[in-house]
């Protein structure tokens, strides 16, 4: 069961940010997507991602990531290795909100997808001085797994092949950059359409919490400003 933001105050959660430069970290945070490609698909040693997957699976401490957006807004991203298995949590925060907004999770719940394309390009872009994830295409690959957007353009492979390529993969990395944007295995890629009164995408997947727009709940001018921060400029 996906874990509510603030019980993770009380976890044994660690800052995660160091962990994004280690070898072998990103064919161990993307397993669940990179499935039948080998590390070395990354550029990476099998022995090094084998060590990134137990540090990330370290019950003793779960490492957190932060990828700051426009507004004071943010996405936190939750290892969870409280339980029988790891799972991770995605969460779109702002300092003024009392509860945090689950956009994916990967536990049993399986919650997603909570992005599509046209949203997580309009966020690539870390804001000025802001602090955690800022370089574009680490921030591209720590929310692929939010991602499952069954139209997406040749610009999104293209974008996933320089992410890929930039963190040390592989000049010829079109097959992986493909499959990662098949959408995580637990809800894959949907159909998502733009209501115009809502201002929001919408997604039709089953399991997907984009069924209703983003931050209905929210005073209209927090919710202007978050449809701000999800539209590219």
């Amino acid at each position: 069961m996906v874990m509510a933001r603030h019980w993770y105050s009380s976890s044994p959660v660690v800052d995660g940010h160091r962990l994004l430069d280690e070898p072998g970290f990103w064919p161990a945070y993307l397993a669940g997507l990179a499935e039948g490609f080998a590390p070395d698909a990354f550029g990476s040693d099998a022995g090094d991602a084998d060590a990134m997957l137990e540090t990330l699976h370290n019950r003793s401490a779960w490492p957190m990531f932060t990828a700051p957006l426009a507004g004071g807004f943010a996405i936190v991203v939750h290892v969870n290795s409280g339980e029988e298995f790891t799972s991770t949590d995605y969460f779109l925060t702002h300092p003024d909100w009392s509860q945090d907004l689950v956009l994916a999770s990967d536990d049993q719940d399986r919650i997603g997808p909570g992005l599509c394309w046209p949203e997580l390009a309009a966020l690539l872009e870390a804001p000025p001085g802001a602090a955690g994830v800022t370089d574009s295409h680490a921030r591209l690959l720590l929310l692929l797994p939010v991602l499952g957007d069954e139209a997406v353009p040749e610009e999104a492979v293209a974008a996933v092949v320089e992410a890929l390529v930039a963190e040390g993969a592989p000049e010829a990395s079109e097959g992986l950059a493909r499959h990662l944007l098949q959408g995580h295995p637990m809800w894959g890629a949907e159909y998502w359409w733009f209501d115009d009164d809502e201002q929001s995408w919408l997604c039709e997947g089953d399991h997907s919490p984009r069924k209703i727009p983003l931050g209905d709940h929210l005073p209209p001018q927090q919710r202007a400003a978050l449809v701000a921060c999800l539209t590219l400029r």
